[in-house]
């Protein structure tokens, strides 16, 4: 691949008219502890393609701390993403000079894997003479439904996920709406802890939900937090914390263990069913439209919580919509289709930027987030 000239803001406004509406973009995902690229072609319908998908994780490298560590993730996205671009460009069979784009997460997630990400795109993008795209990482799980099936706007969203636990209305690109959320812990990342606090290994929330398959569901009467108040936030620090006293409380048998996990996921359930229930008889879609329920992030992929919300689904005269088990975790084609669908918007703002930073916090309503933020913001800003 020949270097050439990034393009200028009066060359870009020119090269986006011209382009077809199918579009071929490369997407570059390193938010957390995988890193990842894909290769999509989205036709003028909307229609996905997924040309290529390499992913490398790092599960060796953290099962020792039983949880990411900033650091090492940062190196190891830097030995891999080159490579793992490069794979991903010669299994897809397009020319790095037929690409329409790069997009690149930049923002939410550990900053140096971001950087590593945005900084790799923005190269390629700039060598290539492409248009670099900045992806909101949580709005590439808000769309990853629309890879592989119809997912017409607008749809309630519940984003679940090791770091976001919340419920949006979707409008269509951009247009987010946060209805609820957690106000501590998300429900991923209380899998996680739960994991570690019974010495269960890394990756956490798998190895939960596969030893409750063993367990009595109502062996511990676990509290569901903020299950009976009005609304739709969530609170998963206190079950941690119960959980952390049941462990305690008695010789972890291998019974005693499974029986923990199966009472903890059983509260997740829950409390997850009863706001998704609450959630969906409110949403109205208007014009007539079907209720559209998208499910998304990497706890969408535990069995008991997808069960259980499409009974909740079907209860409510909604259909559920959820991205396969692998584009329900971290992966590049949500990126990519997340920068395709901006693409073919020609409303790119900061997306199109070469200028554009990595962001560690970069809610989607940022809107409600900064009137009325779930966290505390400091010097990072809102997170949800």
């Amino acid at each position: 691949m020949q270097p050439t000239s990034p393009l200028g803001a009066p060359e870009r406004r020119r090269y986006i008219r011209g382009m077809t509406r199918t579009l071929t973009i490369l997407g570059i995902e390193t938010s957390c502890d995988e890193t990842a690229a894909a290769v999509i072609r989205r036709a003028a319908d909307g229609a996905v393609e997924i040309l290529s998908e390499k992913v490398h994780t790092q599960l060796e490298e953290h099962a020792p701390y039983l949880g990411v560590v900033p650091e090492i993730a940062a190196r190891a996205h830097a030995e891999l993403a080159d490579a793992t671009v490069r794979a991903a460009m010669v299994e897809s069979g397009v020319a790095y000079s037929d690409l329409d784009a790069v997009a690149a997460t930049s923002g939410p997630g550990l900053i140096g894997g971001v950087l590593v990400g945005m900084m790799t795109g923005k190269a390629v993008a700039q060598a290539a003479g492409k248009p670099f795209l900045a992806v909101n990482h949580l709005e590439g799980h808000a769309l990853s439904p629309r890879l592989t099936q119809d997912c017409a706007f607008p749809y309630l969203l519940l984003l679940v996920s090791g770091g976001h636990c919340q419920f949006l209305e979707v409008g269509g690109l951009g247009a987010y709406r946060r209805l609820g959320s957690t106000i501590d812990d998300a429900a991923g990342e209380a899998f996680d802890k739960t994991a570690k606090l019974l010495g269960l290994g890394f990756p956490g929330g798998p190895a939960v939900e596969r030893i409750a398959a063993d367990g009595n569901p109502k062996a511990i009467d676990f509290p569901r937090p903020l299950l009976n108040r009005p609304g739709l936030d969530m609170s998963f620090a206190g079950l941690k914390t119960a959980v952390a006293r049941a462990a305690e409380a008695g010789p972890l048998s291998e019974g005693r263990m499974a029986d923990i996990c199966a009472s903890f996921q059983a509260a997740i359930v829950d409390v997850l069913a009863e706001k998704s229930r609450r959630a969906l008889e409110a949403f109205e879609p208007g014009d007539g439209q079907p209720k559209r329920f998208v499910v998304a992030g990497g706890v969408a992929a535990n069995r008991a919580i997808r069960s259980a919300l499409e009974s909740v689904a079907e209860t409510t005269g909604a259909r559920l919509l959820a991205p396969p088990m692998r584009h329900c975790t971290d992966n590049a084609a949500m990126i990519a289709l997340a920068g395709a669908e901006r693409l073919a918007s020609g409303r790119l703002g900061e997306a199109g930027d070469l200028g554009a930073g990595a962001r560690p916090r970069w809610p989607l309503d940022e809107a409600a987030a900064k009137l009325d933020p779930a966290y505390a913001t400091g010097r990072r800003g809102a997170k949800a």
